[in-house]
């Protein structure tokens, strides 16, 4: 080795990895992304069945059967609908992974979960509902306002852009090039966006801004 590979210093990580770190998809958070993404695609393989026996249902839920509180939130209509939740799920992973900790983000999850349950039990009259969507927008509201709390303009333009499509939701129904065949329960996105927003107040970032990119 020459004088000038000793002195070089260490080996500057790729553009690439660099990439990755920021997006939250290297090495144990990229297999989690992974992980998720699939159990929600073999979920939807299932079949309808599969579905009906997971899928948050009031009569279900009134016999006991206290397991859809949780499932019906991973489970979805068809394979285009799962895929459509992973591809959501993938997206604000890139965007706000390395906001906190995965406690933190498991934290926001389980609150997510219970506020949008909630929310669907006392304050609605839907007989079943299924799909991650109210769920991803607890975790994009979250990571939107503590962007947003912490100095990024960017964050503002996506905040506001998000704020005008629940609104849009609310008044008029599902934005015209979201809307499908599939029944889409709004009621979940408002809940979902409302504790999303608490968590992102509350809830300080797990590493400092100008490190949060630097390793797992």
């Amino acid at each position: 080795m020459s004088a000038s590979q000793r002195s070089s210093g260490p080996v500057q990580p790729s553009r690439l990895a660099q990439l990755r770190a920021a997006t939250g998809t290297d090495g144990a958070w990229g297999l989690a992304l992974l992980i998720a993404c699939a159990a929600i695609l073999l979920l939807a393989l299932g079949g309808e069945a599969l579905q009906q026996s997971l899928r948050w249902s009031r009569s279900g839920l009134a016999a006991g059967e206290h397991w859809r509180w949780i499932t019906g939130h991973f489970v979805h209509l068809d394979l285009a609908h799962a895929a459509l939740n992973a591809a959501g799920l993938a997206l604000v992973w890139a965007l706000f992974a390395r906001v906190w900790s995965p406690r933190r983000w498991l934290l926001i999850v389980v609150l997510g979960i219970a506020v949008i349950d909630l929310g669907l039990w006392w304050l609605s009259d839907i007989e079943w509902y299924v799909g991650l969507s109210g769920l991803l927008n607890t975790l994009a509201a979250a990571g939107i306002v503590r962007e947003i709390i912490d100095g990024d303009r960017m964050a503002w333009v996506v905040g506001l852009l998000g704020l005008a499509k629940l609104v849009s939701e609310n008044l008029s129904g599902p934005i015209p090039f979201m809307q499908s065949d599939i029944p889409v329960v709004l009621d979940a996105h408002l809940y979902g966006a409302l504790v999303g927003m608490v968590c992102g107040l509350v809830l300080r970032r797990s590493t400092p801004v100008a490190t949060q990119t630097a390793g797992a």
